[in-house]
């Protein structure tokens, strides 16, 4: 039987909490006064199906039962879970809490998502501050895992374990606070980094938008895959921790920010951090923590470019100018020997495209045939600007015959022979290669197609005049042994 929480306020974070719980099962009651809270949840909702879910390879659980209420004792009656997050004022917190409890079940969860008090302040005049503990998520809720769950001395364990669980089955990461303090972890380091930002702008060093591309082509990357001080260890090579803080801790007494307030670099501390340090990742050696890196911003940044987002927009301008001049960014009329297989794809195999066999994922040979699928298209005038007038290509029959093995960081080129280009019909035939060695061959059987009847139709007359240009001169070549082929039929 699904389990149900309230949520208490449906802003912003209120509103990813709802999104969190629903989509992970439970059912989700809503207390919001607003006359609009329901309006504005609806767009978070759909925000929220359609990202949380692409997150996973298994699909999520069935969706829970969503109602909004106008009573609190309506709300929590039967609750497992209550998640108060009303605006950051002392004394609105006091009351809605009070209020909770009245009516609340004395098994139920209540978490608050103050950013800033401690939970002792948010216990002061509760019925039962045992049940009470802040679990501060970041937003958007549905999608970021980190939850600083943060107990008083008051906070009954149970309830802390039982909350530990619970957002662990949701897919978060409960970061379990152990002492009390204001604005918990995350936000006091965001705090630190806003006030210097704020210096910054103020005497004209920077923009924010300046401030904000540090962040985010730099040290916001490696942030995100591998936190502060695993950063800094493998900065200090070999000799890791200490030797890191040995070289670059006396800067702390620079003038270099406006947070001057440092403690003291004892041994004693330096020996606490280079032994948080070990044990945190001292299992791994300095050049296997690189490559984990190396690998974790690979995937991040092709991810960016794929969106063509901060970094990855870089990226994608380098690629641009890499493309001038080459046989890739040529077009048609610029190929002065149509009479051999055009080279369509030559790149080399990222990171992030092998499997747990240590070669090239076999959905990843279909991308790179498509990838030369989309060059031949564009180079017979069937590109983004054609598409937008309403045809396209749409492949109808693909078979790849995986010919031996590709691993990470191979140079691979497709030679495309076309077989076939008539009317609404284009057979293609790829090789791959790397040096003069046969990786793999796909073949791939397309239609021209109307995009507003989603029908076959012949394409323009120009790009038919292309395609026949190539098939005419391709019409010599023999034809592949392995064209037709059906699947494990042998030569």
């Amino acid at each position: 039987m699904p389990r149900t929480a309230a949520i208490i306020g449906s802003g912003v974070i209120g509103g990813g909490w709802a999104a969190r719980f629903l989509l992970n099962g439970w059912n989700v009651r809503i207390f919001d006064p607003r006359p609009d809270a329901k309006g504005e949840l609806s767009p978070v909702l759909t925000q929220a199906r359609c990202a949380l879910s692409s997150l996973t390879d298994v699909a999520l659980p069935n969706e829970g039962v969503l109602s909004f209420h106008t009573d609190l004792e309506e709300v929590v009656s039967g609750v497992d879970w209550i998640q108060e997050s009303v605006p950051e004022r002392l004394e609105i917190k006091h009351s809605v809490l009070l209020s909770i409890q009245a009516v609340c079940p004395e098994h139920a969860i209540i978490g608050s998502s103050t950013s800033g008090f401690k939970p002792s302040e948010l216990q002061e005049g509760a019925l039962r501050p045992s049940q009470i503990m802040v679990c501060h998520p970041f937003n958007p809720v549905y999608l970021l895992p980190l939850v600083e769950l943060v107990p008083s001395p008051e906070t009954d364990p149970e309830f802390v374990a039982a909350a530990k669980d619970i957002l662990r089955e949701m897919g978060m990461y409960p970061l379990h606070v152990r002492k009390e303090i204001d604005a918990h972890i995350a936000d006091r380091f965001l705090e630190a980094v806003w006030r210097e930002a704020l210096w910054l702008v103020k005497d004209g060093v920077a923009t924010t938008e300046e401030i904000d591309e540090a962040i985010r082509m730099g040290f916001g990357m490696r942030w995100g895959q591998m936190g502060l001080f695993d950063t800094y260890r493998t900065a200090g090579g070999e000799a890791g921790m200490r030797h890191f803080i040995a070289q670059f801790g006396p800067a702390l007494k620079w003038p270099w920010t406006k947070l001057m307030d440092v403690p003291e670099l004892t041994d004693d501390l330096v020996n606490l951090i280079s032994d948080q340090s070990d044990a945190q990742s001292g299992h791994m050696t300095i050049s296997q923590m690189l490559m984990a890196r190396d690998s974790n911003l690979v995937s991040m940044m092709r991810a960016l470019k794929a969106n063509n987002w901060g970094a990855g927009a870089i990226l994608n301008a380098h690629e641009a100018t890499l493309r001038i001049g080459s046989v890739l960014g040529a077009q048609l009329d610029d190929l002065k020997d149509l009479s051999n297989p055009i080279l369509t794809v030559r790149r080399t195999v990222p990171l992030d495209w092998t499997d747990y066999n240590g070669h090239m994922n076999e959905a990843r040979y279909l991308q790179a045939f498509g990838d030369a699928t989309d060059r031949l298209m564009a180079m017979i005038g069937c590109d983004a600007d054609y598409i937008a007038t309403g045809g396209s290509y749409f492949t109808a029959e693909t078979h790849i015959r995986h010919v031996d093995e590709v691993n990470a960081g191979q140079l691979i080129e497709v030679k495309t022979q076309i077989l076939l280009g008539e009317g609404k019909k284009m057979h293609l035939w790829h090789e791959m290669y790397s040096d003069s060695r046969l990786l793999a061959t796909g073949e791939h059987f397309l239609l021209h197609v109307s995009l507003e009847t989603r029908r076959p139709c012949d394409p323009s007359q120009e790009i038919l005049k292309s395609l026949n240009e190539i098939s005419k001169a391709h019409a010599l070549l023999p034809i592949p042994d392995a064209a037709g082929r059906g699947v494990g039929q042998r030569p």
